[in-house]
């Protein structure tokens, strides 16, 4: 079996976490990433806890498997070493602000006359064109003026943030697809490109229902806690232990659902369509919790789960960890010591192609610069020329 992206070279410039989730998908996906970052620093996240042995797991679990090389590219000698990994590299990576690899001479166009056939990343804020492009931003700052902070939380509550940062993970799924088209394009003969990813972008690109209803109604849709403002009932229902997820997202699921929990509710015409239960959501939440107040949610799930209706439990983060559908799919893996002992846990690649392999490990993320001496000597043997110092 051969992983999709055997022999692509990665040269990954990125810190944090858009960019370095984009480049984790590649290796996942089989492509060789080189991390060149600062020396004496290296990636922010490297000072993130939780730590384990001195180690951060936020890094281990997003560089896993990658090459660490320290260059400072406003020193000579380690241009020099850049210079060669550009010679080697299919695509290359940069999370930084618009205008600072033009000043290290390392800027779209200059490596494009150099390297026509070389994909270039970018990932930032706001993008490399329009008014705010050199301003600064984090995840959340962009779920703000995103709009998804608008729509996140309770009525009448203050807004809240996603808990994942989607702000961030978002633009890297993104980067990650625009580079693989660009790649594609390469494979059939036209020459690279660069791919241009706003972290404010990918934050609308994410409201698929709140645009549709702005842009028809006028008026933007405000938080909704759990429940979808489109369609109903889809939201949590209370039992009578706790919380549980109902989503049944058609006119014959609900017509199931009603059959399931014995509410003569699917030929009322204030529930008949999606559109008059939408209407009604609120009377038909107190309708359907009526009923499931009185038993504990497994009974709930359990049942619905047995007529076809789309329910579900509400798990923390370590119920899931131990979800037998996530076990059963690889999607927890161990970040492996360099001598297989198990380190981390990390979410596995939710990619899953018939002829891709699908490791339960992962090799560890790297030291610091602790790749120079390998990634030189592979250098030297591409050029026929001496390695450089390794240190």
């Amino acid at each position: 079996m051969i992983y999709p992206l055997s022999g692509i070279v990665v040269l990954d410039l990125t810190h944090v976490l858009a960019g370095p989730y984009a480049s984790m998908t590649l290796k996942d996906l089989g492509a060789r990433v080189i991390k060149v970052e600062r020396p004496g620093l290296g990636d922010d996240t490297r000072a993130f806890p939780p730590f384990k042995d001195g180690e951060s797991a936020y890094f281990a679990t997003i560089n896993h498997g990658k090459e660490s090389i320290a260059l400072d590219l406003r020193a000579e000698e380690d241009r020099g070493i850049f210079d060669q990994l550009l010679n080697e590299a299919d695509v290359i990576l940069e999370n930084f602000r618009p205008g600072v690899m033009e000043r290290l001479g390392y800027g779209w166009e200059a490596l494009h006359t150099r390297f026509p056939k070389l994909v270039y990343g970018a990932v930032s804020g706001f993008g490399h064109s329009g008014p705010d492009r050199l301003r600064p931003a984090y995840d959340m700052v962009v779920q703000a003026r995103g709009g998804v902070m608008s729509i996140t939380g309770e009525r009448d509550r203050e807004p809240v943030r996603v808990g994942a940062s989607i702000g961030d993970i978002a633009a890297g799924m993104f980067l990650c697809q625009g580079v693989l088209a660009a790649l594609f394009a390469v494979r059939g003969g036209a020459p690279g490109q660069k791919v241009d990813i706003s972290m404010l972008d990918s934050q609308l690109a994410l409201l698929e229902h709140a645009v549709a209803i702005t842009s028809v109604t006028g008026q933007p849709p405000r938080p909704s806690g759990a429940r979808h403002p489109s369609i109903t009932p889809f939201e949590t229902f209370h039992a009578s232990d706790g919380l549980f997820v109902i989503a049944a997202g058609n006119d014959a699921l609900f017509a199931t659902l009603c059959t399931a929990l014995e509410l003569p509710l699917a030929n009322d015409p204030r529930f008949a369509d999606n559109q008059s239960r939408c209407e009604n959501a609120r009377l038909l939440k107190r309708l359907i919790e009526a009923v499931t107040l009185d038993q504990p949610a497994s009974h709930w799930i359990d049942l619905l789960q047995r007529a076809g209706v789309p329910t579900g439990p509400i798990q923390s983060v370590a119920e899931v960890m131990r979800d037998p559908q996530i076990l059963a799919r690889n999607m927890l893996v161990d970040v492996c010591d360099e001598d297989g002992t198990p380190r981390f846990k990390a979410a596995g690649n939710p990619v899953k192609l018939s002829e891709l392999p699908d490791a339960t490990t992962r090799r560890p993320a790297p030291k610091l610069d602790e790749d120079r001496a390998d990634i030189l000597r592979w250098l030297a043997a591409t050029t026929g020329e001496s390695p450089a110092r390794t240190s």
